[in-house]
C-alpha cells in the first residue's frame, strides 16, 4: 500500500538556483506540492549533465510530476557545466561532480518545504552517480533507486570490456562533445553567450582521458561501489533491462548490499513505464512505494518483495529490433542468481556434450566478424539489436549441443573456461552464447569479450607467451532466458568482434586444446511468479514537430578495396516546446570501417549536429572526431564549430597520439 490517499496541487519551478559554496550557481527545474511549505515534503533528487531545458524534458514529463503530486518534491539539476547551470565539466564522475551533489543533497533537506528527507534516482549517468553519491553517505540520503548503472567503471561501463577497448568509447566520447558544449537556454540567463563560449573553449574531449587508463587503476577504482559494497548503507532498488548494456548491476547490487532489491525486464536503456521492449511494468507504483516506505516511513511491504524479480524471455527468432517479448516474471526471494545450479557443457570436436572429449580448433576471425552484434548499448530505438547471428557464426569457431531433452531456462551469467594458446603476443577472444532454432537460424542470448592480455586480471595486463598454453576464463553476461525443447545452444568463439570492440593489432591464430562452459539452469518456470500493476505516467510533454526523427544502420562492403563500412545515422527531429518555445534538434552520424584482413585499417568516424533555437536566435554546434591506430598508438582527431545566425563563431581543434597499453 502506497501512503498517499490523495493527490496534491503541485507547481512546476523552471529555474531554481541552489548556489554552492564555491559561488557556483546549478539550475535545478522543481515539481512540487503549493502547499509544501505548510506541508513539508521528502525530495527526490535527478542529478544530470543531459540539460533539463531539452534533454530530459520528454521523460520528465511523464515521471517527476506523478511522485510530486503525491507527496514529494521532485528535483531535477543540471549539473555543473551543463545545461544552464554555472561552471565547467571536466570529465565524468568527478569528486567535484560527487561533491557538489552531496552539498545540493544537504542544501535541499534544509529547506522549509523539505521534510528533512532525500531520495536520488536515475537512470544511466544518473543511476551510475546515485550510487556513488550513496556511498559517501550524506545524512539526509536514505534510499536510492539507480537503473541501468554500474558497479565497476572499468570492466562494466561504455569504454571497456573483459579488458577491450570498446568504440563507445569513442561513441559516447562524441557524444558528451557535442551535448555539454551546448549553450544555456537564452530565456533563463542574460550571460548565455559568454557561457556557451566559455564552455566550447573548456569543454574537454573526453575520449583522450579514458583512452589515458587503459588498465584497471585507481582512475576506475574512484567511483566503482564494488570497491566497498559495505558503503552503501541507503536503501537500494536496482532496476535494469536485458536489452541494455548494463546488465550485471542489478544482480551485483542485490547479492553484496543488504536490503537491495532488484528488478530486470526485457527493456533497452529506458524507464520501464515507456520501455521497448514491452512488456512495460507500472514503475512509477513501484518507485512510489519504495519512496513512501524509506522516505516517509510508511509500511507498504517493499522489504517483503522477493529480492530480485526478472524478466524471463521466451527464445524467438533472431531481430534487429522487438516491440514485445513473450516470457515471464520469475522472483528469486532470497539474493539473486547466485544459489542457481549449474550444468556443464564440455567444448569438444563432436560440439557441446556433457562429458570431456578431444578438442582440436583453431581460430582466425576476419576482423570484421561481429557486424551482427547490434549496438553495445541500444538506446536510441533504431534497428539496434543483435539480429541473425549466422554471418559471425560462419567466421567463429562453433560447438552446438544436442536438440535439448526440455525446456531450459537459463538465468545467471554463464561462463566459458578454455584451455588455448596463441601464436602472437597479442590478441582478444569474443564469445557468444547462441539458441540455434531448427532451420538453423542463430538468436544471441548473450556474450562475453577478453583481451587475452588481461587474462590474469585489469590491473596488470601481461602479454602472451607465444605458443605457451594456458587457461582463461570468460564471463558472460547475465540473461533470463528459455530455449524450447528440441533447440540448440551454440558457443561461438571469434578472434575479433567489430564494431563492439577495437581489434588487437596483431593477426593472431588461437589454438583451442580445451573449455567448458558453465549455465546457470534454473528450475523451469510456469506462469508468472509475481505480477506488477500496468504503466502508469503523467501527460506526456508537449512539443510542435518541425523535423521527423528517424534510424538508419547500413552495412556496405566496398568490393574494389575490399573495406567494410557500418554507417549510422540517429537523426532525433527538431521540436519546439509548447510551453517556453525553445526550439532544439539533434542528428548523430557514425562510420566504423575495417578490412577483414587488416586491425591496423581499423577507424571510426562520429559527427554530432545540435541546433538551438530561440526567437531571432539561431544557434548551431558540429562536433566531429575520428580515431584510427597503428601497432603502437591510438590517435585521436576531434574538431568543435560554433555557430551564431550561420556564422562561424568558434573553432578548435583536438589532435592526440596514445600509446597502446597492452591494448
Amino acid at each position: 500500500m502506497s501512503g498517499n490517499s490523495y493527490l496534491r496541487e503541485i507547481e512546476d519551478i523552471a529555474d531554481l538556483g541552489i548556489v554552492l559554496s564555491d559561488g557556483c550557481r546549478l539550475s535545478a527545474r522543481v515539481w512540487r506540492p503549493v502547499d509544501a511549505a505548510e506541508d513539508p515534503v521528502p525530495v527526490i533528487l535527478e542529478y544530470l549533465p543531459y540539460r533539463k531545458r531539452d534533454g530530459t524534458c520528454a521523460r520528465d514529463a511523464l515521471t517527476h510530476p506523478y511522485f510530486a503530486r503525491r507527496g514529494y518534491a521532485c528535483v531535477r539539476v543540471d549539473m555543473r557545466g551543463n545545461g544552464d547551470s554555472d561552471g565547467l565539466m571536466a570529465d565524468e564522475y568527478t569528486p567535484q561532480e560527487l561533491d557538489d551533489a552531496v552539498e545540493v543533497i544537504n542544501w535541499l533537506a534544509a529547506q522549509d518545504w523539505c521534510s528533512g528527507t532525500v531520495g536520488m534516482m536515475g537512470i544511466s549517468w544518473g543511476g551510475f552517480n546515485a550510487l556513488q553519491v550513496a556511498a559517501l553517505q550524506p545524512a539526509p540520503l536514505k534510499a536510492i533507486i539507480t537503473l541501468c548503472s554500474t558497479v565497476d567503471r572499468f570492466a562494466d561501463d561504455i569504454h571497456y570490456k573483459g579488458g577491450c577497448l570498446l568504440n563507445e568509447n569513442l561513441g559516447w566520447g562524441a557524444t558528451m562533445w557535442s551535448y555539454s558544449s551546448r549553450a544555456p537556454d537564452p530565456a533563463l540567463r542574460d550571460d548565455w553567450r559568454a557561457v556557451w563560449l566559455e564552455r566550447l573553449e573548456n569543454e574537454p574531449f573526453l575520449p583522450e582521458v579514458w583512452l589515458r587508463h587503459q588498465r584497471r587503476d585507481a582512475y576506475w577504482r574512484h567511483g566503482s561501489v564494488c570497491e566497498d559494497f559495505g558503503a552503501l548503507n541507503a536503501k537500494v532498488l536496482a532496476v535494469g533491462g536485458w536489452g541494455d548494456a548494463y546488465k550485471n548491476a542489478v544482480p551485483q547490487l542485490v547479492e553484496n548490499v543488504p536490503g537491495a532489491k532488484g528488478i530486470v525486464g526485457p527493456w533497452v536503456h529506458k524507464y520501464p513505464h515507456f520501455a521497448v521492449p514491452e512488456p512495460r511494468i507500472g514503475f512509477l507504483q513501484e518507485a512510489l512505494r519504495w519512496w513512501d516506505r524509506w522516505l516517509k516511513g510508511v509500511e507498504t511491504g517493499v522489504e517483503d518483495d522477493p529480492d530480485y524479480r526478472a524478466y524471463l524471455m521466451d527464445g524467438v527468432r533472431p531481430q534487429s529490433w522487438y516491440t514485445e517479448r513473450a516470457g515471464r516474471w520469475i522472483a528469486e526471494r532470497g539474493h539473486a542468481t547466485a544459489r542457481i545450479p549449474t550444468e556443464v557443457y564440455h567444448l569438444t570436436e563432436a560440439g557441446l556434450a556433457p562429458t570431456p572429449g578431444p578438442l582440436e580448433r583453431r581460430v582466425r576471425s576476419p576482423f570484421d566478424c561481429g557486424m551482427a552484434a547490434g549496438e553495445y548499448c541500444a538506446i536510441w530505438l533504431g534497428p539496434e539489436m543483435p539480429g541473425d547471428q549466422r554471418p559471425d557464426d560462419a567466421l567463429s569457431a562453433c560447438f552446438d549441443s544436442a536438440p535439448l531433452a526440455a525446456d531450459t531456462d537459463i538465468v545467471g551469467a554463464p561462463v566459458l573456461r578454455l584451455r588455448l594458446s596463441a601464436d602472437r603476443g597479442q590478441a582478444q577472444l569474443a564469445v557468444r552464447l547462441c539458441h540455434v532454432h531448427p532451420d538453423g537460424a542463430s538468436t544471441r542470448i548473450t556474450y562475453g569479450v577478453l583481451n587475452l592480455s588481461h587474462r590474469a586480471g585489469h590491473g596488470a595486463p601481461e602479454p602472451l607467451v607465444p605458443g605457451e598454453v594456458c587457461e582463461v576464463q570468460v564471463p558472460l553476461d547475465h540473461i533470463a532466458y528459455r530455449v524450447p525443447r528440441g533447440h540448440r545452444i551454440r558457443v561461438a568463439v571469434s578472434s575479433a568482434c567489430w564494431p563492439l570492440v577495437w581489434p588487437s593489432p596483431d593477426t593472431a591464430t588461437l589454438s583451442l586444446s580445451g573449455g567448458a562452459l558453465t549455465l546457470p539452469v534454473r528450475e523451469t518456470a510456469g506462469a508468472d511468479e509475481w505480477s506488477f500493476p500496468p504503466p502508469d505516467a503523467e501527460t506526456p510533454w508537449k512539443t510542435e514537430e518541425i523535423r521527423a526523427s528517424g534510424n538508419s544502420r547500413t552495412v556496405e562492403r566496398d568490393l574494389t578495396t575490399g573495406m567494410v563500412h557500418l554507417r549510422i545515422t540517429d537523426d532525433f527531429g527538431k521540436r519546439r516546446d509548447c510551453d517556453h518555445g525553445l526550439v532544439h534538434g539533434s542528428v548523430a552520424r557514425e562510420v566504423w570501417s575495417i578490412h577483414p584482413d587488416d586491425p591496423l585499417s581499423a577507424r571510426g568516424e562520429c559527427h554530432w549536429s545540435d541546433e538551438m533555437e530561440r526567437g531571432d536566435i539561431r544557434l548551431r554546434t558540429e562536433a566531429r572526431c575520428e580515431m584510427w591506430s597503428d601497432r603502437t598508438h591510438f590517435h585521436l582527431r576531434a574538431t568543435l564549430r560554433a555557430y551564431d545566425n550561420d556564422a562561424e563563431i568558434f573553432c578548435r581543434a583536438v589532435e592526440d597520439r596514445i600509446e597502446r597499453d597492452q591494448m
